[in-house]
């Protein structure tokens, strides 16, 4: 059963969660590495960004992917921080009108990947 944006368990679902699973997520999801590369892009993300998963997957989210959130508020915090469980407002400016959205950041200590979950406002 799929997780809801603000579940408290959601690092440790996604952990354990199979591509097929993470695409029936109602908003968007971006699986990293440690270093920024991004491992999964989900359905839901590739239809509100138009980026397909083959133009993301492989490539290191704040440089190649989504520049607009290479800055102390999204990457900076990913790189700074040991753990990380924060959401805040935010707005998308690359490849696209400004669009409003929610990101949830989750960086679980010690995990091999972090994750940026995207809901549109």
């Amino acid at each position: 059963m799929p997780i809801a944006f603000a579940d408290p368990a959601a690092a440790r679902w996604l952990d354990d969660a199979t591509p097929e699973a993470c695409d029936q997520l109602s908003f968007g999801l971006i699986a990293m590495d440690r270093t920024g590369v991004v491992t999964s892009y989900n359905a839901a993300e590739s239809r509100l960004s138009g980026l397909s998963p083959g133009r993301v997957v492989g490539r290191h989210f704040f440089s190649a992917v989504a520049p607009c959130t290479n800055n102390f508020m999204v990457a900076g915090r990913f790189e700074t921080e040991a753990a990380l469980d924060e959401t805040i407002d935010y707005v998308f400016t690359l490849r696209m009108a400004p669009t409003a959205v929610r990101l949830r950041m989750l960086k679980p200590p010690g995990g091999d990947r972090m994750y940026l979950l995207v809901e549109r406002r």
